[in-house]
């Protein structure tokens, strides 16, 4: 059921900040986006739309672009953080800085915390410890969420009225919220299956075609879901929207950015030409570092994982990442 009239502030205005902003502003909810970036928002407050990320979609009269966290958070009933994951914690400290008492925090961020390999909700428990947490995930592309095209997402919160709650601003035409209370399994696939989408931009790119893409999906989501559970997460949510859904998504469309990192990366440019090209954040790029030295610290296998991660910061030519990957030791499934 759509919630709506709620004050909610959207803290990061990129593209997929702005397309959550707009759904919720599009619900009725009154809405200020906050983004660090003066000229950044300022063309917001000319335009009325996000023409650098989302061109020809208008800003709903009840968002309201501004530069001022405090000005933002400080009249917000919810705030919802939608900045990368190396962010993260950064404006986790900003809000405990300016409003100590908050007692309620979301985030659509899909990540670790760099250089820790924390779930992002170890990383907001750390620095607001007495505030309620949810996460939002899925299968989503900005585009599609701003132009109000079908979607389903999931809410996951280890409070079932926090989560019903977030889903409730959210959900509406075309938009349908599911919630969960698999805060870690959430977290999870939303964030490592950045590094398969990575691997499957690589194996399509080099035209080794649609049945070792299929196999990359199967097998990385097997990969994912092992980390999942050694972390606590549980197994029926990774054949969910934030597991299997959200897989499938990023690794067959080339509206995600690292599908077309792998894509680049298959065509021979390195990380910096491929960001470049691209434009934005490449959450992939990061992760696949952080996935991997968490698993390694696990005792968790994932072989795609290591391959990209090599391909990535160890200067492995991707063929020879395929070559290994299938050269592997026949077993059972």
């Amino acid at each position: 059921m759509t919630t709506a009239g709620a004050r909610i502030a959207v803290l990061g205005a990129g593209s997929w900040g702005t397309a959550l902003a707009i759904q919720l502003a599009r619900n009725g909810n009154r809405v200020a986006l906050w983004g660090h970036d003066p000229a950044e928002i300022d063309a917001l407050l000319r335009d009325r739309e996000n023409r650098h990320y989302l061109p020809g979609i208008p800003l709903p009269d009840g968002l309201q672009p501004g530069i001022d966290l405090a000005a933002c958070i400080d009249a917000a009933d919810e705030v919802l953080v939608v900045v990368p994951s190396h962010a993260f914690a950064a404006v986790c400290r900003e809000i405990a800085a300016t409003r100590p008492g908050i007692d309620s925090l979301s985030w659509a961020t899909k990540g670790f915390d760099p250089g820790s390999q924390e779930l992002l909700s170890t990383v907001a428990g750390k620095i607001l410890p007495a505030c309620g947490l949810a996460v939002v995930s899925g299968p989503t592309f900005a585009g599609e969420v701003a132009r109000g095209l079908p979607t389903a997402i999931t809410v996951a919160s280890d409070s079932t009225e926090h989560a019903e709650r977030i889903a409730g601003y959210l959900h509406g035409d075309n938009f349908r919220a599911y919630t969960s209370d698999d805060l870690v399994g959430v977290q999870v696939g939303g964030a490592s299956k950045n590094v398969m989408a990575i691997a499957a931009g690589i194996s399509d790119g080099l035209g080794f075609g649609a049945n070792a893409r299929a196999a990359l999906i199967t097998r990385g989501l097997h990969e994912i879901t092992l980390l999942g559970l050694a972390l606590g997460g549980r197994p029926e949510t990774f054949m969910g929207l934030a597991g299997l859904g959200d897989l499938a998504l990023t690794c067959t469309d080339n509206q995600s950015r690292n599908r077309r990192m792998g894509l680049a990366l298959a065509r021979g440019l390195d990380i910096d030409a491929a960001r470049k090209e691209i434009g934005q954040e490449v959450e992939g790029v990061s992760t696949a570092r952080e996935v991997r030295a968490k698993a390694l610290a696990l005792g968790v296998e994932m072989p795609i994982t290591e391959q990209t991660y090599q391909v990535l910061y160890g200067g492995l030519d991707p063929r020879v990442a395929v070559h290994n990957l299938l050269s592997r030791e026949a077993k059972a499934e």
